[in-house]
């Protein structure tokens, strides 16, 4: 026994066995590296299409438990139209996308689908149901006078229609006040 511990031979063995109980400790339990999802602060772009909607733009009372918002963009031109991008609670995704945009030509291009499937009574308004089985996308729609609102997503009926229920209208800004002449 002496000679398998002593020398060369024996130290090589060592190294092999610490490598290889190593690798069986890794292969076993993988390095979970923690979970990273880029958040935004969507108050300035919110302050932006209020000020060049002419709509009351519709933001959620509170972001619910577990969401993170992740993008936020704003067009101006030919249409104002906003998107507020979440990972929800369930890590999947979901979209609050508004246009003054002509209806169904805005709710067709953000549900990628023109076919409504069914509606629902969210906060004492009905919104269309849509969903486009290849993309796995569900969309709740609803189409006002003056703004279109989609809610969409690869996220859960149960999860777009939380989102839904969280928007409040915002009235549109005032001017300032213009100083009197004296």
């Amino acid at each position: 026994m002496r000679r398998f511990t002593e020398g060369f031979h024996g130290y090589a063995f060592a190294v092999l066995l610490c490598l290889a109980i190593v690798g069986v400790l890794l292969l076993i339990r993988p390095i979970q590296a923690p979970e990273h999802i880029p958040k935004v602060d969507y108050t300035i772009s919110l302050a932006n299409v209020r000020r060049a909607a002419p709509y009351e733009v519709r933001v959620p009372k509170a972001v619910p438990a577990g969401w993170v918002p992740t993008s936020s963009t704003v067009e101006t031109s030919p249409h104002v139209t906003w998107r507020l991008g979440f990972a929800t609670a369930r890590r999947s995704h979901a979209m609050l996308a508004q246009s003054d945009e002509p209806g169904h030509e805005f709710a067709n291009r953000m549900a990628n689908s023109d076919k409504n499937t069914g509606s629902r009574q969210i906060g004492g308004a009905t919104w269309q149901e849509r969903f486009r089985p290849d993309k796995k996308q569900r969309s709740l729609v609803s189409i006002g006078p003056d703004v279109t609102v989609v809610v969409t997503g690869l996220a859960g009926w149960d999860e777009l229609a939380q989102l839904a229920a969280t928007l409040q209208p915002l009235p549109r800004p005032t001017a300032a006040p213009s100083p009197a002449a004296s």
